[in-house]
């Protein structure tokens, strides 16, 4: 079994809860994605994607409602950062499973916590001044 690629704890929080929430979530399926057999991958990798879409949807709805400046870069990057995991499924699909695993296990989690300490982190720290 692998280590896992990231570890859920409170220095993650950005205190806005459903992000909170769904940051715990995303780390439990990255975790559950890399250490994933073969077999299970597709379904694994799927499973956080489709959370990863989801999340990125409830928090675009916030920035809309509270007017968050910097929204289109957050957007944007939500954008960049689907299409790059779309492309990783794609390689998935052809067989390619050591180059998604070493997305999942090292690329995937230096970005999660850059955009959680830089684009998340800005964006909840405005909307709780809204509320």
């Amino acid at each position: 079994m692998t280590a896992l690629a990231l570890a859920w704890s409170d220095s993650l929080k950005v205190n806005v809860e459903f992000i909170d929430h769904d940051h715990a979530e995303f780390i439990a399926l990255l975790n559950a994605a890399t250490q994933a057999d073969d077999a299970a991958l597709p379904a694994a990798f799927d499973a956080l994607l489709t959370h990863t879409v989801e999340h990125f949807a409830r928090e675009e709805e916030l920035m809309d409602r509270v007017g968050f400046f910097a929204s289109d870069c957050h957007k944007g990057e939500h954008a960049r950062v689907l299409n790059e995991a779309r492309r990783f499924r794609t390689h998935l699909d052809g067989g390619n499973v050591a180059y998604v695993r070493a997305y999942l296990a090292d690329h995937l989690p230096q970005w999660f916590i850059l955009h959680r300490n830089t684009m998340d982190n800005a964006t909840a720290a405005f909307a709780l001044q809204k509320v």
